[in-house]
């Protein structure tokens, strides 16, 4: 239970950095904008293990979590905008 609260809370701070740092404008909450720094978190998270660049907790696991949650905000804006320019 403790390890899925601090999950959420890092995807929390990974979404909102993400989403700082990433130019442009993401026309999506705050919600969204957490549960794609969440995944984001996983996603790099498990791939740099996987790929053994860093061991979990390391801070370079912290870094690609917030490179991962800033290209699903850019791939989901993409496709929000692709969407919007069709209707």
């Amino acid at each position: 239970m403790t390890n899925i609260l601090m999950t959420l809370l890092v995807g929390l701070v990974v979404g909102a950095v993400a989403r700082l740092l990433l130019p442009g404008d993401q026309r999506m909450g705050w919600i969204m904008t957490s549960l794609l720094g969440v995944a984001g978190s996983f996603l790099a998270s498990f791939a740099g293990q996987v790929a053994g660049f860093y061991v979990a907790g390391d801070k370079a696991g912290w870094i690609a979590s917030v490179l991962g949650a800033m290209v699903l905000l850019f791939v989901v804006s993409r496709l929000q905008g692709a969407g919007n320019d069709q209707a």
